[in-house]
Formats: C-alpha cells, structure tokens, sequence
C-alpha cells in the first residue's frame, strides 16, 4: 500500500496514547463553545465528544475535523459510547436541560439530576483518574451531585461556579473606567447566578482599592450605583438569553480557562464552585477526601465582610429550600462510597459553594488534604 511505501516503522513498541486528552460531554451550544474554545488555546493533543444525539454529534465533530488543518490538536473523535472518553484528563460535563427565557437556574434541579445519574458513572468507568469539571446549571448543585455520584475526592470534582460571573464584572469594570478587564480586578463569589456575592473589598485597579476611595461602595447610598454593575452581572446572561436564545461564547470561553490552568498546572486562583466546610462558619465535612490524584489547591480564606457571610448564608439556605428529596444512584464500583444517599430537604449539608481556588496539578500523589 501507498502508506507502507511512504512511511517506515522505526520502533517497535505502540505509539504512546493522548498526555493531555480532554472530553466534552454534551455538544449544545456551551458544549461546542467550551471545545472550540479549547482547541483554538492548543489546550490539548486529544478532543473527544459525546452526546446521545447522534446524528448532530457526527455532524459537529466532522465540522471541527475539516478544520484540522488549522489547529494544533491532532486528534479529534467522537461517540455516543463514552469508551470514548478513555484515560481523559479534564472531563468538561455540560450536558442538560437548556435554561429557558426567565427561568430561574435553580429550577433546573430535577431534570438535569436525573441526567447525570447516567453521564457520571460512565465518566467515572473510563476515566477514573480524571478531573470533572462540571458546566451544567445550576451548576453548584450539579457540582455536588458529580461528586456524590462519582466517588473522587473532592478536589476533583470542580464546578465552573462564578468564573464567568467575575469576568462580567471585570468587562462592566473596564466599559466603566474605559480600560482593559485584565487590568480591573474584582470577585464574584457564592451562587453562579441570581444570589451571588460581589466582594466590594477585593475591588481594585492597578493595586488601588476602590473602596477605599469610597467607602458607600455597593452600598444603597453609593452614588457610584455599584450595586447597579452587580445586579447587571446577575441579569447578564437573563439578557443574552432573551436577545439570542442562548449563552455560549462567554462560558465556553470561561471553561477553557479553567482547562489551562488545570493541564497547564498554572496555580491561578479562581472563583470556583467546590466544598467551603470550615470556612466563615459553615458546617465542617463529615468526611476526608480520598485518594489524591490531580486536582486543586486548597480554597483561599477571603475576608469577607459580615454582611457577605450572611448573604452565602443565604445562599446555602436557598440550596436547601430548592432542593427537596434528590435521590441518587449507588456509587460505582471503587468510588469509596456505596451505601444510596437520599439528600432531603436542607440541600448541601457540606456546604458547596463558590470559592477561591488555586487550580494546580498536585505532584504529591498521596496527599488527601484538598479542599
């Protein structure tokens, strides 16, 4: 064949697999945003997709393939069958109900639960020593629901949270003072979406405190209206989605900077949905985490002020008011726990939330004391 006159084998040993594969699960809008946004930051030497739509999954994947030649990534394939996904890196997860034109992400709970009861465990079978990074809204909760459902220590288990919360509020910043968002720094932290918590005291440009200048900052009395830049944070994507039907970019965008940092091992610190036990008061985890593969950092202790630590408070109380009898599947087998949880009505009891997190690859493989 042309192929054997062309190319000559020099070892005799297999070619060695992906070093730094990454899956998508889901291939809606933020599914393709988030692998397209991957592939244009060479992120990765393996792409694979998955979704149970077979007929757009073949169609979306052989739409990236013809444009191969202009990536740097080598390998692009795609499945129904999650073997797929085998000996992934980072498993991005944002298959789900699509949130609809004023629906609140809370409301999503049910039936996107009822998803990952299926897409989780097959991640797990195929990639045991993967990263989730979970994308689906509303996302704090799915977060927690991937990690019960999956078995990994925690560190593993990572929501999106409100990293693309932070970068709104970073963009607002810049269209505000007419700079760049890089040089606008600010958080937002707590729920990805309708309660989340603007941290007034970290907000600064070059170093500068903002509230040192003004002290009313986020305040009723602020004349600067800064609570009027957080509420449009918190509306933002209500308004995407009435103008278009839909948010992609951004968030595809915020994940695969999140991927960096992960397979980079960047040791940036991002706002991320992930475990907050024995942090400002709330209710210390009534287990270790286990294992202690690749993962994060522990959370960073942020000052807050009294008034946010009640308003996480309020958000964590907000899980528990939402989320009535979720049920979820044995784990599977080696995840470490295997007794049937039934979470009734009080939500998270661990407490999940967003949270600073330095997202890092862990080089002590026997470490377990993540957060």
């Amino acid at each position: 064949m042309s192929t054997e006159k062309l190319l000559s084998r020099v070892m005799e040993a297999e070619p060695v697999g992906s070093r730094s594969k990454v899956t998508v699960v889901g291939v809606g809008m933020v599914g393709m945003a988030s692998a397209v946004s991957v592939l244009l930051k060479d992120l990765c030497d393996e792409l694979a997709l998955v979704d149970v739509m077979e007929d757009k999954l073949r169609g979306e994947a052989m739409d990236l393939q013809h444009g191969a030649l202009f990536l740097k990534t080598p390998r692009i394939v795609a499945d129904k069958d999650y073997s797929v996904t085998a000996n992934s890196k980072v498993v991005v997860v944002t298959a789900g109900a699509r949130q609809q034109e004023g629906e609140s992400r809370l409301n999503l709970v049910q039936r996107n639960v009822n998803i990952f009861k299926f897409i989780i465990p097959n991640i797990v079978k195929y990639s045991p020593h993967c990263i989730l990074l979970v994308v689906s809204n509303p996302v704090d909760i799915l977060t927690y629901v991937a990690w019960k459902l999956s078995g990994f220590p925690r560190h593993r288990v990572i929501g999106s949270g409100t990293n693309l919360d932070s970068a709104r509020f970073r963009h607002l910043m810049g269209e505000k003072f007419q700079l760049h968002p890089s040089s606008c720094h600010g958080w937002i932290i707590g729920e990805h979406g309708d309660s989340s918590v603007a941290v007034w005291s970290g907000v600064n440009v070059a170093g500068v405190s903002l509230q040192k200048l003004n002290p009313k900052m986020g305040a009723e009395d602020d004349g600067e209206r800064w609570k009027d830049v957080h509420k449009k944070v918190v509306d933002g994507a209500y308004e995407v989605i009435r103008l278009k039907g839909y948010t992609s970019w951004a968030i595809g965008m915020s994940v695969a900077d999140l991927v960096e940092s992960l397979l980079k091992n960047l040791h940036r610190v991002h706002p991320v949905s992930t475990l907050v036990q024995g942090l400002h008061g709330v209710k210390e985890e009534r287990r270790d985490p286990v294992g202690g593969a690749e993962g994060a950092h522990p959370v960073r202790r942020g000052l807050l002020e009294e008034m946010m630590c009640v308003s996480i408070f309020c958000h964590i109380k907000a899980f528990g008011d939402i989320t009535p009898d979720i049920r979820l599947f044995p784990h599977p087998p080696g995840g470490g726990r295997r007794t049937e949880e039934k979470h009734t009505r009080g939500g998270c009891p661990e407490g999940l939330d967003s949270g600073f997190i330095c997202l890092h690859k862990q080089t002590n493989k026997n470490s377990s004391k993540c957060s």
